[in-house]
């Protein structure tokens, strides 16, 4: 069983974005990194996608539950698009390999969306569509996938390349320099 994390504070009138693109502390960050001051409330490190209840990082990291490290966005929709962080997702991890970024290997590493509206869906297959065509040569694996439960990661990963600065980021996370989606 997971350490209790700090419970998702959503404002009011927030949305929430889940995406999976690897290793969780990479993602987290660099959503923080780039989005802080553009609309970005939080951005939590844990686990969904799987089929069981509370899992630790460490049945995640065993492949057998079925969830993926994922990285829940909570975002004012006034000032940050969820297209803007579909687009940005693309362009920072390799979404062409099947359960795999960088060295990580297995499902709890594969490239997902998990989108929490029907709207959420209709703009996460778009977007999937068009960086497919213009940025990775049809070759995108991205699961999408209505959300489910969300499990939080435990406490130690929230924030942890924050804490831990020269902590292990995959290699694979980093801004690719695409023209703009159209």
């Amino acid at each position: 069983m997971s350490a209790p994390a700090t419970p998702v504070t959503v404002p009011e009138g927030a949305e929430r974005a889940t995406v999976a693109a690897g290793c969780f502390w990479g993602v987290e960050h660099l959503y923080r990194k780039h989005f802080a001051d553009k609309g970005l409330y939080d951005a939590r490190v844990g686990y969904i996608g799987g089929d069981a209840a509370d899992p630790s990082y460490k049945a995640v990291c065993s492949g057998n539950t079925g969830h993926a490290e994922a990285t829940l966005l909570i975002y004012d929709p006034a000032r940050l698009s969820y297209t803007t962080l579909l687009e940005f997702f693309y362009r920072m991890h390799d979404p062409t390999t099947l359960n795999q970024q960088g060295p990580d290997t297995g499902s709890q590493y594969r490239s997902g969306i998990f989108y929490h509206t029907p709207e959420q869906e209709a703009i996460a297959r778009d977007v999937t569509k068009r960086a497919g065509e213009q940025w990775w040569n049809g070759k995108i694996v991205t699961e999408l996938l209505p959300a489910q439960q969300w499990w939080d990661a435990e406490d130690y990963h929230q924030l942890y390349l924050d804490k831990n600065p020269h902590g292990y980021e995959c290699p694979s996370h980093f801004l690719r320099p695409f023209p703009d989606l159209k």
